[in-house]
């Protein structure tokens, strides 16, 4: 990729930075789309041996480009986001795409094809892991910056995506343990 075409695909990707979730970290602050996407690609590495017949380069490629259209629309958690922003932060990411040098554009547009479909087990891994990390993240915020419905999501968010995996199913289920105990320690201490 020439030089200039680089540093204008960095400066679009800078943006996640800025762009915050409606997650918090564990030391209060609000949490940026990037922050997500990086954990999410950690996490994918980290599961390397748990799925030795996947290509989890790939997975991680995923982890990385998922919220990319989150540049142009900012991040709209799932409870509110509706089919128009949706599709409206499908077709701003898709002429960015595009727009991109050859070989990126094509591989972008696959792997996008291909998380869409979640039919690979590569799909099927960075999809739960997407969901995952937002549990993951409201266990270790604090509670106070919980709204009411998070108390459920926390309890019942990405069982559906992780059930294709007995090992993803258990750390799910072992992240609805530690909401549980977060929530019970929590009315102890008032």
């Amino acid at each position: 990729m020439e030089a200039r075409a680089f540093l204008d695909v960095m400066h679009v990707a800078e943006r996640l930075k800025d762009a915050v979730r409606h997650s918090y970290s564990s030391g209060g602050r609000r949490e940026s789309v990037a922050e997500h996407s990086w954990r999410i690609a950690l996490m994918a590495f980290f599961l390397r041996d748990e799925f030795p017949e996947a290509d989890m380069n790939k997975v991680m490629e995923m982890c990385l480009i998922h919220d990319l259209g989150e540049c142009f629309t900012g991040d709209i958690p799932t409870f509110l986001k509706t089919n128009t922003d949706e599709q409206r932060e499908e077709q701003l990411l898709d002429a960015w795409v595009t727009s991109l040098p050859e070989p990126y554009s094509t591989r972008m547009h696959d792997l996008y094809a291909e998380m869409e479909a979640l039919q690979t087990i590569e799909a099927k891994i960075y999809k739960a892991l997407d969901k995952m990390e937002a549990v993951l993240q409201h266990n270790e915020a604090p509670l106070s910056t919980w709204i009411p419905r998070e108390y459920e999501l926390n309890m019942t968010y990405g069982f559906d995506q992780a059930a294709f995996s007995p090992y993803l199913t258990a750390v799910r289920e072992q992240m609805r343990l530690d909401t549980k105990q977060k929530i019970e320690e929590n009315k102890k201490a008032r």
